[in-house]
């Protein structure tokens, strides 16, 4: 197992790697498992996990625990996207979907929505989820793409389901929420609704993708808003090139 120490300023920590070193060694957390690549987890002391290698994050970089919710809008394309841009073995991702946005996905995507390995789905019911409590909140939360009847609950803290009550969590505890909502035109109400989310905390990016950079396919397309959500969680992102930045 190799350890590699993300910056001059973390050799202070190498003997506290060490000793994730040798417990990766013997298999002791992976289950007997050792060197398996396995999706980025945390540890103690700034520890992380990630491709079977033991890191100290002490660079501008971080490991997030992302919730990506997904609701029954048309747009299903737009969280497709977004989960094939974030690293299981960089961040911690979990998803969640809204009853109705299974039957979108199976219209929008005809291969199903593809989660990448170490990603891990959940139900609506049941609260025993690592994201639904304030003592253990996601650092981040993307509702993508979002209905105007999910984004009214939120606003109205509303929270009888998972994905309803990690929002209801996300906001309270100040972290990252960010919405992605995908209709038009909007109401009166609509409009109140962001009033409340956007005084609340919340990030709205609408699904309104740009042009300017000639995106020739629906993917290229789609891909300039999931870079702007990508910007937004402060991921690293290559889909599209920036306003006036020179091609490389």
């Amino acid at each position: 197992m190799n350890i590699r120490m993300k910056d001059a300023g973390c050799r202070g920590q190498k003997g506290e790697a060490r000793r994730a070193k040798s417990e990766k060694e013997d298999g002791s957390e992976f289950g007997g498992q050792a060197g398996k690549a396995r999706p980025a987890r945390a540890m103690s002391g700034g520890l992380f996990v990630a491709g079977g290698r033991v890191y100290w994050r002490c660079d501008l970089s971080q490991l997030l625990k992302i919730l990506v919710a997904i609701t029954g809008a048309s747009g299903a394309l737009y969280a497709q996207r977004l989960l094939d841009n974030l690293d299981p073995q960089q961040h911690e991702i979990h998803v969640v979907l809204s009853n109705y946005a299974h039957q979108v996905i199976a219209e929008e995507l005809p291969g199903g929505l593809r989660l990448p390995e170490g990603v891990k789905p959940y139900g609506l019911k049941s609260m025993n989820v690592p994201f639904a409590s304030g003592s253990n909140p996601p650092d981040a939360m993307v509702v993508i793409p979002c209905t105007m009847g999910t984004l009214g609950r939120i606003a109205h803290g509303y929270s009888e389901d998972v994905l309803l009550r990690a929002a209801d969590v996300a906001l309270k505890e100040r972290k990252k929420l960010i919405l992605v909502p995908r209709e038009t035109p909007v109401s009166l109400i609509h409009v109140k609704n962001f009033e409340l989310l956007l005084l609340a905390g919340a990030t709205l990016i609408p699904a309104n993708p740009s042009f300017y950079m000639g995106p020739k396919t629906i993917v290229e397309v789609v891909d300039t808003v999931v870079a702007r959500v990508l910007d937004h969680l402060g991921v690293k992102q290559t889909l599209v090139q920036r306003w006036s930045e020179e091609a490389e």
